[in-house]
This record gives C-alpha cells, structure tokens and sequence, in this order.
C-alpha cells in the first residue's frame, strides 16, 4: 500500500501526544472555565491568547505526529501548518482580534475549526488513532455544528466562552485518561 498524501489509514498516536494535548486542553478550559471575569474585554482577549497557544500546540503535534507516521502525511501536514499559522497569528494580534472582530466572527470560526477538527478526529480514529481522539472528535463536531448554525445568535460570545471552557476542560481529561488507557495496552 502506497503512501499517499491524501491516505486516511494511520496507526494509532503515541500516548504521550494524546497525553500532551490532554494536558493543554484541560488547562485552557480550567482557566476559561474558573478565572475571574474582570472586564469582558480582558476575557476575550484571554480566550484569543489561549486559543492561539493551543493551536500553535495542536499544530506542533500533527506534525511530530506526521513525522512518526508517514501514513496521511498529507493531512497531517495541512491541519499543523494551518494551526500553527492561526495559532501564531492569535497570539501575536490578540488585542486586535479581540476589539475589532466581532465576537460572532469568533463564534462562527470557532464553528467551523470545530468541525474540521473533529471530522479528522474522527476519521483517525476509525482508522486506529484510539478511542480518545475519536470522543474528542464527535465532541467537536457537536460544537462546531451548534456554533456555526447558531453564530449570529445574540449571546453568542458569552456561550462560545462557555461552550469552549466546557468542552476543554473535558475533552482534554477524556484524552489523558485515554492516553493512560493506550499506554498501558
């Protein structure tokens, strides 16, 4: 079998990965879900720095990742250099992206990373990545659909805060666990 840019068929990641992710992710969403709000400003700023490092760490892994698996390279190559590149621009334009783009816009790309994220979540882990990157995935494929069907939605900035700490905070314990699970099989 050949390895093609645009094969889906991988082997399962190794635990440590998972486990890293799991880690960042639960941070964030601990962070988003119990630090105090001073200013709503402040809040979302806080939220774009976050993301941003998150993306930057989700990138880095896809591409260790792709170095250790050849299989779906492609992929691979294309989902970390696209977090990475949106991940370092967050970081470095917070206060911009925070005060200028509307938090729908957010919400809406927050939708959208959401689904593309989980989809290829979930084909890896049809494909052998483990449970937890599969759970991972169907979680953010239901939040992605409910952000980008609902963006427009007033409120939405302040559920996006939620919706995000919420599913960070979980989806990254769901992933240590599973990453144990994985190293001890």
């Amino acid at each position: 079998m050949s390895a093609e840019a645009t094969t889906l068929e991988t082997q399962a990641r190794p635990w440590w990965v998972m486990l890293i992710e799991g880690i960042a992710l639960t941070i964030i969403g601990a962070v988003l879900l119990f630090a105090p709000n001073k200013t709503r400003a402040e809040f979302y700023v806080a939220l774009i720095m976050l993301l941003g490092i998150y993306w930057i760490i989700s990138g880095i892994m896809a591409l260790v990742a792709m170095f250790r698996d050849h299989t779906a390279w492609g992929w691979k190559l294309f989902i970390g250099i696209v977090s990475i590149i949106a991940g370092a621009y967050l970081v470095m334009y917070p206060i911009a992206m925070g005060v200028f783009v509307l938090p729908q816009t957010m919400v809406l790309v927050m939708g959208i990373w959401g689904l593309m994220q989980g989809i290829l979540y979930l084909i890896m882990a049809f494909k052998g990545a483990g449970w937890g990157i599969g759970i991972l995935g169907g979680i953010l494929v239901l939040l992605g659909l409910y952000l980008a069907i609902n963006y427009a939605a007033p409120g939405m900035g302040l559920a996006m805060i939620w919706a995000v700490a919420i599913t960070s905070l979980l989806g990254g314990i769901i992933m240590i666990v599973f990453s144990f699970l994985q190293r001890s099989a």
